[in-house]
């Protein structure tokens, strides 16, 4: 993203057009790094972000609605005591550093104080600091004094200015002028290296618009140019940067500002996104864990008692031979009238005992295992069942597209308890119910259970005629389209069943097998797990995901 001086030029013009002569009425803190001044224009109010997180820096408008902490931080209320109700003079840039300065006059019920907040719109050096007569009041980031220090931030010190680069200055004419004077095989990355206030993309603009000519009049006047058509590019769907002067394929926007709100709310959305999927995932793969650590310790069992039915041909052949074995014997070797070919079984003993004894140890051990075959039979149907609703909901979850298929899964996750429900600390509004996927196709409605729960109101709220799809093999979500008792497609069923193999935990891009059929053969067994049908009755189709 190109937030250098050539753009916070431009957005220090944009906002000083906007907003001054306006009243700060409020500063909240959403985030660790994050300011929000509510500001009063005279004719509306505006929210400004000061962002100085070193992947999300930058200042614009916004009009999102953050949650703030129920305590404010320090900085926080340090700027509501000295900004609250104060007017803005202007706003501009330091000189040509990444600095954005919002001059501001600040009224007490005996004086006026005139007041600086400099956004430093700095990467991982970004910062927000509140001076007064060129001496720092505040920070939101401080530094310590020590022997490491190069410049001190800190309440009571002088303010400086971050120590300077090696570059030009692109305002001076006659340095660009010598600095341009001789050609270079790479001029962008020339310019980058050697020209201040200049990222990578912007110098790759200036070089593609040159058209020959004086180079270094043409890199002055496209820096210091008002031009402006703000833009964002996207990639497959999601942002990637936003720029000051227009390029091919992107999105325009009628100011900087927007552009950026638009960009950061993406990327935003996308953290969001990937948190909430993470947060989600894990509470999942826990009980995953534990599903198939407990089929393992099951499995392990049934492995031992997979000998009870030895142990009572062993008890059977003892107790037939009593005659023929005494107290003291190690072991014996009788005829095994179970095996077809005559042949015999090595019995161990335990030679303290009557031979009868022993062949009722092996009788109890018999009993003993069965009991504990038919205990763990159950248990491992319950486990399995457990350990295949788990991987249905990793599935749902990776495949989730956008916050509510996310907020559906996390419903059901609470549902089943594999979710602690947050605390709420005041009351709030509850959220409207999330429906369900829909699309439209040649006539016909389309719907998608986002999760386990709305796939099955999905089977219970259709009508018997509608066709049902779900993948062959894989866990994905339902889907059903909505006949009114005509022939569908095969243009609606080939899209329905993309939709099926989108929401699915199908890999590898090739082709997905997807059954169908009419939906009163589909039936949902009692006292069984969320989303889990069974269908007769079907046929199977072949796609590829549907992305649309």
């Amino acid at each position: 993203m190109p937030q250098d001086t050539f753009t916070l030029r431009l957005i220090a013009k944009e906002l000083n057009e906007t907003l001054r002569g306006g009243r700060i009425n409020r500063v909240n803190q959403p985030a660790k790094e994050e300011l929000a001044l509510i500001i009063y224009t005279g004719k509306r109010t505006l929210k400004l972000t000061v962002n100085a997180n070193a992947s999300d820096c930058g200042i614009y408008f916004t009009d999102d609605e953050r949650e703030n902490p129920l305590v404010a931080p320090n900085f926080c209320m340090l700027l509501r005591k000295h900004l609250t109700g104060a007017e803005i003079l202007g706003v501009s840039l330091d000189g040509f550093e990444r600095i954005v300065v919002l001059r501001v006059k600040c009224f007490s019920d005996f004086s006026e104080t005139e007041r600086e907040l400099r956004a430093e719109i700095m990467g991982k050096y970004s910062n927000v600091i509140l001076t007064e007569n060129g001496t720092v009041l505040g920070a939101l980031k401080t530094t310590m004094l020590d022997e490491n220090c190069k410049r001190a931030i800190l309440p009571g010190v002088k303010y400086t200015l971050p120590a300077p680069q090696d570059k030009v200055n692109p305002s001076d004419k006659a340095a660009l002028s010598a600095l341009l004077s001789t050609p270079h095989d790479d001029l962008s990355r020339f310019l980058f290296l050697n020209v201040a206030g200049l990222a990578p993309c912007t110098a790759e603009q200036i070089v593609n618009s040159y058209q020959g000519g004086d180079l270094a009049g043409h890199v002055y006047g496209y820096i210091f140019s008002d031009a402006i058509s703000p833009c964002v590019a996207e990639r497959n769907g999601e942002a990637t940067d936003f720029f000051a002067r227009f390029q091919e394929g992107a999105l325009p926007f009628p100011t900087l500002s927007a552009a950026q709100s638009y960009y950061y709310g993406k990327k935003r959305e996308r953290k969001q996104l990937e948190g909430e999927r993470r947060k989600l995932a894990a509470a999942v793969n826990t009980v995953r864990k534990k599903a198939e650590k407990r089929l393992a310790q099951i499995h392990d069992k049934q492995w031992e008692c997979a000998s009870c039915v030895q142990n009572r041909i062993k008890g059977e052949l003892l107790t037939a031979n009593l005659h023929a074995l005494s107290r003291g014997m190690k072991s014996c070797e009788l005829t095994n009238f179970y095996d077809e070919m005559g042949g015999t079984m090595k019995i161990p003993l335990d030679e303290t005992l009557t031979p009868s004894q022993n062949a009722q140890n092996y009788f109890k051990k018999y009993r003993k295992q069965k009991r504990a075959l038919e205990v763990l039979e159950p248990q491992e149907r319950e486990m399995s069942a457990e350990l295949d609703y788990a991987e249905s909901l990793a599935a749902a979850i990776a495949a989730a597209a956008d916050m509510n298929d996310l907020r559906a899964l996390e419903e059901e996750l609470l549902s089943a308890g594999m979710l602690k429900a947050p605390e709420e600390r005041h009351a709030r509004k509850r959220p409207p119910e999330i429906g369900f996927r829909q699309y439209e196709r040649a006539g016909f409605t389309i719907r998608a259970g986002r999760n386990n729960l709305q796939n099955d109101r999905l089977v219970r709220s259709g009508s018997p005629e509608d066709i049902w799809l779900h993948t062959q093999k894989y866990h994905s979500c339902h889907v059903v389209i909505e006949t009114k008792g005509k022939e569908v497609p095969n243009e609606v069923l080939l899209f329905a069943a993309g939709v099926c193999a989108r929401y699915s935990d199908a890999k590898g891009g090739g082709k997905v097998p997807v059954d169908y059929c009419k939906l009163k053969y589909v039936k949902k067994p009692p006292r069984t797990k969320a989303g889990f049908v069974i269908y007769t009755d079907h046929q199977t189709l072949l796609t590829e995901s549907n992305e649309e």
